[in-house]
């Protein structure tokens, strides 16, 4: 009896704050959904000191003991703030002091020093456990610099020589079918979910062509980044139409580190570039928007040397990149803004032990991009601009998101048009509580200084009839029951009586 009264107490309740939010249901998983954490293996974290041979922490240019199991044991943090994949750079064997993965020696070992194949075979395992993908940079145009191939008679036509440079020749028979058998080897080996393939231009477009349909001939939903080092769009997404599914955005960083990295900068290129980008690449929303790599001084740098504190400057920078088209790709130790110059000083050892105010920023960013799909899938649309504060949207399938980035070092207010959104509603802040209503003119926004929101466009808060009603009808419901077993009760009273 008890129970019985308690749920019809709250229904109506349950029914109130069920309130719809005119979100888009939620559809299979693509790559365009996903968000990328790049990890430098040996630099990360260090989880097995028995494969540390002859690790130097004070040397940069010397391995520093990060390993597979290190990485393994992080992946509770790495997925805590919002990453639904990890990028590592390129695993196997190396020459002596290869940490950063480039000098190849043996495409199908390991590198020792970051463990053994079982043990990458297990972080990719625990990956998946937690429905986490997994990409490994696959090195297709060099090898280490004192490889045996280099010297090998027989091997001469193996390597092309550009400006004293030699690269592996691709054109080659038997390059050709090493690669792509050992790229298709590691897929069945470790069930990898996609390749990093650097330096693309370096490749020629029939040896791109092959690559693509045998690797994606072998497996399904496999992703290949590729990465080509131009300003020119149209020269990057030539490489879109030859197969690869996404490049790393060069066109866009160069556009955006330098209205980020100070502040007080305008943004009122942020999404004209944006758009402008997007109508040129073949598949705008796989493109990979990266603020850092490891071959980039890194944004931290940029902004400290301009006297900027780099929090505040990363926040909204990463604002931007998890709420405009395309895959997010972030680079380790961006969550704790860790310095870094050229080369070996861009890799410096991450530090677990730090201000979690940046990483609490990414979570939430990380958490709203995976809860709304109009953030990953959803058209873009500049509404408004002025004295360093934007204002975009994101619309898919009748969710609409609303983006404001405030580069200033003032609080400003600004108007969006109310022929730019809906009438009548509201936006929700969720990043913040904050809560804008329409009115006449629109919708007026109020930013604090080098502050960012992201809006969920809703129906206006308060009195709803329909709920109202329902919450009538219910309470009739349940007086109804009371006077009934009421009345019951006290005649089975009378009759023992």
């Amino acid at each position: 009896m008890e129970k019985r009264v308690w749920a019809l107490i709250l229904i109506p309740f349950l029914l109130f704050y069920a309130i719809p939010t005119g979100a888009a249901e939620k559809e299979d998983r693509k790559w365009q959904d996903e968000a990328v954490y790049y990890v430098m293996v040996d630099r990360f974290n260090n989880g097995d000191n028995k494969n540390d041979y002859e690790v130097n922490v004070q040397d940069p240019k010397a391995f520093h003991g990060g390993d597979f199991k290190g990485i393994t044991d992080k992946l509770d943090y790495i997925q805590d703030m919002g990453f639904t994949t990890i990028r590592l750079n390129s695993i196997f064997d190396n020459e002596e002091n290869g940490y950063h993965g480039k000098w190849i020696q043996d495409y199908y070992k390991t590198e020792e020093h970051y463990g053994t194949i079982d043990e990458f075979k297990q972080l990719v395992k625990e990956a998946h456990k937690r429905d986490m993908k997994v990409i490994i940079d696959f090195e297709w145009n060099q090898v280490g610099p004192n490889h045996p191939w280099r010297t090998e008679p027989a091997k001469k036509d193996w390597f092309r020589d550009e400006n004293g440079n030699l690269y592996l020749n691709q054109d080659n028979q038997e390059v050709k079918n090493y690669l792509i058998d050992a790229a298709k080897w590691w897929i069945k080996e470790a069930n990898i979910d996609g390749y990093y393939l650097g330096n693309a231009d370096l490749v020629s477009e029939s040896f791109i062509e092959e690559f693509v349909k045998e690797i994606k001939g072998s497996t399904d939903h496999f992703y290949l980044l590729g990465e080509v080092k131009s300003d020119d769009p149209k020269t990057i997404a030539s490489f879109q139409k030859m197969g690869i599914d996404g490049l790393i955005d060069y066109p866009l960083s160069e556009s955006i580190r330098p209205i980020f990295d100070q502040v007080d900068h305008s943004l009122s290129e942020l999404v004209t570039n944006k758009e402008k980008l997007m109508a040129i690449y073949p598949e705008p929303y796989l493109m990979g928007s990266v603020m850092d790599t490891d071959e980039m001084i890194r944004f931290t740098h940029n902004a400290v040397t301009k006297n900027q504190h780099p929090g505040p400057r990363w926040k909204l920078a990463l604002t931007y990149l998890y709420t405009t088209p395309g895959i997010p790709i972030v680079y380790y130790g961006s969550e704790i803004a860790l310095e870094g110059g050229e080369g070996e000083a861009n890799h410096r050892q991450m530090d677990f032990r730090t201000d979690k105010e940046l990483i609490d920023y990414i979570t939430k960013l990380g958490e709203l991009r995976g809860k709304y799909p109009s953030l990953t899938r959803g058209s873009l649309e500049l509404l408004a601009e002025e004295n360093g504060l934007s204002v975009y949207k994101r619309t898919y399938e009748g969710e609409t998101t609303v983006i404001a980035i405030n580069n200033s070092s003032e609080s400003q207010n600004i108007t969006v048009p109310s022929k730019l959104l809906e009438e009548d509603k509201e936006l929700r802040g969720l990043l913040s509580d904050d809560q804008v209503k329409s009115k006449d003119k629109g919708y007026t926004l109020f930013l604090d200084r080098e502050e960012a929101e992201v809006y969920i466009l809703a129906e206006k808060s308060g009195l709803n009839m329909p709920y109202v009603i329902a919450t009538i009808v219910v309470y009739g419901a349940f007086l109804t029951f009371i006077i009934l077993a009421w009345r019951k009760s006290k005649k089975k009273r009378a009759q023992e009586e």
